[in-house]
Formats: C-alpha cells, structure tokens, sequence
C-alpha cells in the first residue's frame, strides 16, 4: 500500500511510526511532516488545509490510504474531500467530525443521549455569558471556546473577576480567534483527568488502552495549559470498575448517539474523562489520535495498525482482535523555554542518534524542521516527545528521564514531575 499521512507533529510521526512497521506498507509520504518523519517517510510541502492540493497528490501518486492525523482537517472536512475523489481516508467525516470542532454541539449530544458530563450553559452574546456568572454561576468555574483552539480554549476561573476576564479573551478580544464565537461555561469537576484513546467503525467501539496527560506547562501543575507536556500509559485510576462503567455509559452510547444523529462516525474518539467522586464524567471529545496519547500508546500496539484502519473504514472493528503490550510507556515532552507563549526556535539539536536501533526509547519529533545547513533544528513550542517503555510505569518513566539527557539544544524545557501520580496509586 502507498500511504499519506496528514500532518506535522509528534502524534502524526508516532503513527508513521506505526505504520512504517506494517508489511503492508510499501510507500510512506507525509504532509507536510517534519524532520524526524523525514527518517520513515518522505516528505512533501503540502499545508494539512490544503485539500486541492492533498486530493491532486493522492491522484497522482495512486495513493491508497490517507490517514488524516490532525483536527483542523477533519473538523474541515479533508475525508469528505478525499472519499468525493474516490481515495480512501481514515478519519472521521466533517459531520462527525463536530464532536471536537464544537463544543457546544458535543455537550447538547451529550444532555440528549444522557451521557455523564458537567452541568453547562451554551453562549453566543458576550453581555449574556457575564450576566450569568453575575448572577447564576458557583466558582470555581470552567470558560471553553467553542471551536478548535490548540487543545488551549479552557479557562478555569477561581473568581468572578477571572471570569469576566475570560470573557473578555474568548469572545471579545477573540484570544482564539473564531473558536471562541460561542463559549461553553461548565461546572468545575473535580478529579483525576484520564484519557481513553478508541477504534471506532460507525458501530462498535475498541478502546485503546488508558493514559494520563500532564496539560499546565510548570511542575506540579502549575502554569498555563498546553498542548501537553508528557503522558502516561496506561493510567492505575483506570480500573475495571471505571472501564465497565464507561463502556456501558459513554464510550457505546457516544457512538450510538452520532450514529442515531446520521453522524456515524468512522476513526479514532478520544475520550477525556474526568473521575469524579460521583463516578467518571465526559470532559471533552477529540476525533483524533490525542497528541502526545499517540506517542505512548502507539508503541503499545500489537496489531497491524492498517489492519485496525482497515476495520474502522470498512466497518468490520468486530473482526479486529485488539492487543496492546502488558509494557508501560512514559513521555515527556522537551519544549522551547517559554512554551506556549513566546520562544525561540531555530537551534540545533544534538544527540538524536542516539535513539537509533532502540526497541525500548524513541524520539518523536513535534516541532523540528531541516535548515539550510541540513541540520535538524527546532521548529515550535514542542519539540520532542521522548518515550520510553518499561515493565511497569516507575521503570518507564525513570527510563524516558534518562532519555530526556541524551539530546540537547539551548532553551530546552521540560517538566520534571511526568507521572507522579503513579507513586500515589
């Protein structure tokens, strides 16, 4: 099979990753990609929203499978696209595809089909939204951008003054630009955040196994939120009890529901969950591979990851039987200091080869790009992604800190605290 794979980040070489490993895999292009990617697949300067241009490349180059690893292009409808050209595409439709790109229309499914989630209210008025914290609202209180915002769009505000102040940067000075045209206000939960990343074929569910994020950017959560800074897999908070409630209550009826709403959805839910102490409640819908979930879940995986795409596209998931490694697997993501408000980038990165031939540590590449020199250089607020797995979570994390030492470049930051939740469980 000729592959394109959509996108440029640790996620997307995490699934290049994957599927470079396939014997079924004769060709791996990637758009636009980056300088680790370069390693497995070839790299090609097309934009993830420029559909003309994807669809025309898949033509020309008879490629059979696009995997579209990003938000913006499934919420922007690059499926649809590509399925009117006749190329086959993972990943779900645009209309399916909403579940992420609005949040609004993710909570109402939810208040519909009652699946556990925080109480809300749904805002397009500005003046509207602060005469209900004034008078209505309990703090602490959440504030979501309705639309896609970089995993970013998510206040939480401890006083009505921060409040007003969220408002104020989601939908008046427009902080995230169209995403905050609508804004969800949300009761605050409180818990344990665990994500479950799923396979899903229009019908049935498979869930991948569970991980931990670590969003703020300082130790000890601390900072403004990211995109993540590191995870783990799986997380011990996910328990028999917790996976046998979400399977009856969330994860069968969230398909259920899109499919009832002629949104059936084809491709990869992640599920971020909150675990309160009035059982496990839905945070957020992601239609994707979660970014950096895919960088400790993916090296997990046992089976032929086109097999499993296969299955998702064509409705067959009952088929798959999915396997993941009893192993662990700990990230951590190396940033450029002052991520995610204003660094630099352009500096050289060492040590990388060092990663070459492990079958236990790798280095997923996030924001890195070629210069002129031909030298890998940094290229964005994340960096890298160093995974390692180990026997169970303690070895793996010490294993991916060590890691963390063999690459250098200046202004490199990372936190130190990836998985600390483990010597609590």
């Amino acid at each position: 099979m000729k592959i394109l794979i959509v996108g440029s980040g640790g996620r997307e070489h995490a699934i290049a990753h994957a599927v470079a490993k396939s014997p079924r895999c004769t060709k791996l292009y990637c758009a636009p990609g980056n300088a680790g990617i370069a390693a497995l697949a070839e790299c090609v300067p097309i934009g993830a929203m420029e559909f003309d241009k994807l669809v025309s490349f898949s033509k020309e180059n008879a490629i059979d499978l696009v995997i579209v690893g990003m938000d913006d292009p499934l919420v922007g409808g690059l499926v649809d696209e590509l399925e009117k050209a006749g190329i086959r595409a993972f990943g779900p439709r645009k209309n399916a595809a909403i579940i992420e790109g609005s949040k609004a229309f993710s909570k109402d499914l939810m208040k519909k089909y009652g699946i556990p989630t925080a109480a809300y209210e749904n805002f397009d008025d500005p003046e509207k939204a602060l005469e209900y914290l004034r008078t209505k609202a309990e703090f602490p209180i959440v504030l979501k951008a309705d639309g896609l915002a970089l995993g970013k769009g998510v206040l939480i505000c401890e006083t009505l003054a921060d409040a007003e102040e969220g408002v104020k940067t989601i939908m008046q000075d427009k902080k995230f630009g169209s995403a905050g045209n609508k804004m969800v206000i949300e009761e605050f939960m409180t818990g344990r955040e665990v994500s479950v990343l799923s396979f899903v074929d229009g019908k049935i569910v498979k869930i991948m196994s569970s991980a931990q994020d670590h969003k703020r950017a300082g130790d000890g959560d601390t900072g403004l939120n990211t995109g993540g800074m590191g995870n783990f897999s799986p997380t011990p908070f996910y328990t028999k009890e917790v996976d046998e409630f979400c399977q009856k209550n969330i994860f069968q009826p969230t398909v259920d529901a899109m499919a009832a709403e002629g949104r059936p959805f084809h491709g990869v839910i992640f599920f971020g969950l909150m675990l309160t102490p009035k059982g496990p409640r839905v945070l957020e819908y992601n239609a994707r591979f979660g970014d950096p979930e895919a960088q400790v879940v993916l090296p997990r995986l046992e089976n032929d990851i086109l097999d499993v795409i296969d299955a998702c596209i064509d409705g067959k998931l009952d088929e798959i039987d999915l396997k993941f490694s009893d192993k662990a697997a700990v990230c951590v993501v190396l940033a450029s200091d002052g991520y995610p408000v204003k660094y630099e980038k352009g500096f050289p990165i060492e040590g990388l080869e060092k990663f070459e031939g492990k079958d236990d540590a790798f280095c997923f590449h996030a924001g890195t790009k070629f210069d002129e020199a031909g030298r890998i250089v940094t290229n964005g607020g994340r960096v890298l992604g160093i995974t390692a797995l180990g026997n169970d979570l303690k070895e793996a994390r010490k294993k991916a800190y060590e890691a963390t030492e063999w690459v250098t470049f200046e202004n490199k930051y990372m936190r130190h605290d990836i998985g600390k939740a483990i010597d609590e469980a």
